[in-house]
């Protein structure tokens, strides 16, 4: 939890982050993961985020601000999934509306695992120690 440093037990994950970790940063402890995880974040955000030194100089700040934004792209995603056939339908041909709802679906469950991700990287610049679980 954010704020609370201290040790968590989590099954390693593929690359030994725990379960959740990006793919593409290396766990906490490993050199260079915080660089990453900083580049990662980013991604993340709008592109103009990036032309901002104060969040490349303090990745606990980064951190927050994406999750920030990639909950209201969740919120964004369940607004539109509820609201798709009523704005759209008689805008789209047949079986778009549907295929529409797929897409939707996807990105929801992308952003919800980015969120996870988002947590446990903020948990880790606030010290928590991941421990593989036996």
């Amino acid at each position: 939890m954010p704020g609370s440093p201290g040790a968590r037990t989590a099954a390693a994950g593929a690359k030994g982050g725990p379960p959740g970790w990006p793919d593409r940063v290396p766990p906490p402890g490993v050199r260079g993961w915080q660089p990453a995880a900083v580049s990662w974040l980013l991604d993340l955000c709008p592109p103009d985020y990036r032309g901002h030194a104060v969040l490349r100089r303090h990745p606990a700040a980064l951190a927050w601000l994406a999750e920030q934004h990639v909950a209201a792209q969740v919120e964004a995603m369940r607004q539109a999934y509820r609201t798709v056939r009523v704005d759209l339908a008689e805008a789209l041909p047949e079986g778009t509306v549907d295929a529409l709802l797929v897409c939707l679906e996807h990105e929801g469950l992308r952003l919800r695992s980015a969120q996870r991700s988002i947590l446990l990287i903020r948990e880790a610049l606030d010290g928590s120690v991941f421990v593989d679980r036996l």
